[in-house]
């Protein structure tokens, strides 16, 4: 297991999941204090391929600071809030709008798994729909309300897609939650590809379940990989 602060590994992930084509100017990822369950962190509302160790704030689970800041804040971090709440094993959460999902939230598709690697998105993938329970919204996810209604849909599984908005993804470490995020996307995009020449193949439950498990060799081995790829690194 890494031994890096907190503020280092939101760091990096901000900057993977961005370089990775998870991330652009939007979207925000988290992680759970190592050591107090009840905090977890955040940066600033930034562009994350932007994001320093200095912009990484810490938050109590009403999604306040922990302490006071006239820094400006995601709208959205009532997510992250509520999903370390309801979800004890979550420890890293990641939302965001990346092309190779969003098809999945617009058009009456199923993302499936189609890669040994994509397994790690899970068994099912639910639908959250916004306006089914709220109605007419700017789509932000900005309400208490919201944001448990969003947990509940998500359930156990590992992502949830959000109906003409994005996804979010949780994870049990900040290393599986960029693993399973950016191979998630990477399996949504495989699919759409293999899609236009007709009818795919897809993992069976018991298939995604054998495939899924991913020692921590293996995400030592994505995570050391993608951080090379980072300028400077």
């Amino acid at each position: 297991m890494s031994a890096e602060s907190p503020h280092t590994l939101v760091t990096l992930a901000n900057r993977m999941l961005t370089r990775e084509a998870v991330l652009d100017a939007f979207g925000h990822v988290s992680m759970r204090h190592p050591t107090d369950p009840g905090r977890f962190f955040l940066t600033r509302s930034i562009a994350p391929e932007l994001a320093t160790e200095a912009d990484v704030l810490e938050y109590d689970l009403s999604g306040e600071p922990v302490s006071s800041t006239g820094l400006a804040q995601y709208s959205e971090r009532i997510i992250h809030s509520v999903l370390y709440r309801m979800r004890p094993d979550v420890n890293a959460i990641c939302h965001h709008h990346s092309p190779s999902m969003m098809p999945f939230c617009l058009a009456d598709l199923k993302l499936r798994v189609v890669t040994q690697l994509g397994a790690a998105i899970g068994r099912q993938v639910p639908m959250w729909d916004q306006r089914e329970g709220f109605g007419a919204t700017n789509h932000l996810v900005t309400r208490e309300a919201e944001a448990l209604s969003l947990a509940m849909c998500l359930g156990d599984s590992n992502m949830v897609l959000m109906k003409r908005h994005g996804a979010t993804v949780v994870g049990g470490s900040m290393r599986e939650l960029v693993f399973r995020s950016i191979y998630g996307c990477r399996d949504a995009e495989l699919q759409l590809r293999a899609l236009t020449f007709g009818d795919i193949s897809v993992f069976t439950d018991e298939e995604i379940a054998l495939a899924g498990k991913f020692p921590e060799a293996t995400l030592a081995r994505a995570w050391e990989y993608w951080r090379s790829r980072l300028p400077n690194a």
